[in-house]
């Protein structure tokens, strides 16, 4: 899980903040910079295949892998094709062809995400899940830190393109992780299989349908229909509240962090490594360490107290950046700037992602997850698209000022959480067996 991890969060900052990085070095607009963040809804709407991913095998590779295994290789060949493109293509005189290579990439990475959870969740019993999500989410800071300070640090001492080049060739970490692991043995999404048998016989029996209508009905509820309702049914009047909540949550995080590289880079004036150093190195422990402190302070507090501080200290940590945006660079004043964005980022994330985990069911756990993690990034990342034209227009102290003010309405739908508290547990999933969860 370690190197699955690592694999998983390669991609991800290339076609965001290092893309951002490379775009705003070479002299991009700042407005086209801020369309290109567009690239992460790939990631935000990855439930619409996941169902696909969770079910469908592949033709050979499936034979030779199995299920998870094929469909976490095939995208990690679309990622290295993605990246090597990539580095090949002058942004100033093909940006249309720069985004279009940088989508295979994103589209990839969110197809072998959906692939890797589902691998996660059935490679091992429940009572070890959360010790390998603990070495995954690691494994994905480690392959931040490369991605970001890394890519950043190679292209200060060579190239943008050698920085990308490499960062195609470290795909070959997940790809030789795929190979040497096992195919899960235990499929834990056999309870929607017995779910898609039921309606089968149902459909056969009182809708008089042929096998094959009736076998893809059955395929149909349990793949697609079967996690919406699931989730739906089991919360009731509660279910838009708590979807509303998934997707205003990282909103303010989100928003703003299009235009972090520019405005250290183009604004502020720091050089590449300067950055590298701070907000990538210096700032990946800080992020380690806000996650550990959420994970101590979940356990003693409850998930939805730590909830609420996440929330109110991330919209409350981009106000320093009005601060930090009105004072002549400095490296200290970024450090402590930094940190604090970081450690509260890193609380808010473990508080969020504990709280979407308890609200999955195991017979749909890769599509209901899919369905939170797409949630909560679409909202952030399509405001985030708009965020060059808002500095090119008011400037980076603004930007900055409604961006903190956007992780208002987070506060306010975790403090209605918290006192319908009661009503939440009682209608949370049963997860001590298998026939609990199904029934």
């Amino acid at each position: 899980m370690l190197f699955l991890g690592f694999s998983a969060g390669l991609p991800f900052l290339l076609v965001f903040s290092t893309l951002n990085a490379r775009l705003a070095d070479v002299g991009v607009q700042t407005a086209t910079i801020g369309f290109f963040s567009w690239l992460g809804i790939t990631y935000s709407i990855k439930v619409f295949w996941a169902p696909i991913v969770d079910r469908l095998k592949l033709p050979v590779l499936d034979k030779l892998l199995g299920k998870r295994r094929s469909w976490i290789l095939l995208a990690q060949a679309g990622i290295a094709t993605g990246l090597y493109l990539m580095a090949n293509v002058d942004p100033l005189a093909a940006p249309q062809t720069l985004a279009l290579f940088g989508l295979l990439v994103a589209f990839s990475s969110a197809t072998q995400d959906v692939a890797i959870d589902a691998y996660r969740i059935e490679i091992a019993e429940e009572r070890l899940q959360a010790a390998l999500a603990a070495t995954y989410i690691f494994g994905y800071r480690l392959a931040l830190l490369v991605a970001g300070a890394g890519a950043l640090y190679l292209a200060e001492y060579w190239s943008w393109e050698v920085s990308y080049q490499v960062m195609a060739a470290l795909v070959g970490v997940g790809a030789a992780t795929v190979l040497i692991v096992r195919e899960p043995r235990v499929n834990h999404y056999a309870a929607a299989q017995d779910i898609a048998h039921k309606i089968e016989e149902e459909a056969g029996k009182r809708g008089h349908l042929p096998p094959a209508i009736a076998r893809a009905a059955g395929w149909f509820y349990a793949a697609i229909a079967g996690p919406f309702l699931d989730f739906f049914r089991r919360y009731k009047e509660m279910a838009i509240a708590i979807l509303l909540l998934v997707a205003v949550y990282r909103i303010s995080d989100i928003a703003m962090g299009v235009m972090a590289n520019p405005f250290y880079l183009d604004f502020m004036g720091f050089s590449k490594t300067q950055v590298a150093d701070v907000t990538k190195i210096f700032g990946f422990f800080m992020t380690i360490m806000g996650s550990l402190v959420g994970g101590v302070l979940v356990v003693r507090y409850g998930v939805r107290n730590i909830l609420l501080a996440g929330a109110i200290l991330t919209a409350a940590t981009n106000l320093l950046f009005v601060w930090l945006a009105n004072y002549p660079p400095n490296m200290m004043t970024l450090a402590v700037v930094v940190s604090a964005d970081n450690l509260s980022g890193g609380m808010a994330n473990v508080a969020l992602i504990a709280w979407l985990s308890s609200m999955t069911s195991a017979s749909f756990t890769a599509t209901q997850y899919a369905l939170f993690s797409s949630l909560m990034t679409l909202p952030g990342k399509f405001l985030g698209g708009f965020s060059g034209i808002v500095v090119a227009s008011f400037g980076y102290a603004e930007f900055f000022t409604i961006s903190a003010i956007m992780g208002i309405p987070a506060v306010l739908l975790v403090i209605y959480m918290m006192r319908h508290g009661a009503r939440l547990d009682a209608l949370a999933p049963v997860k001590d067996t298998e026939d609990a969860l199904v029934k």
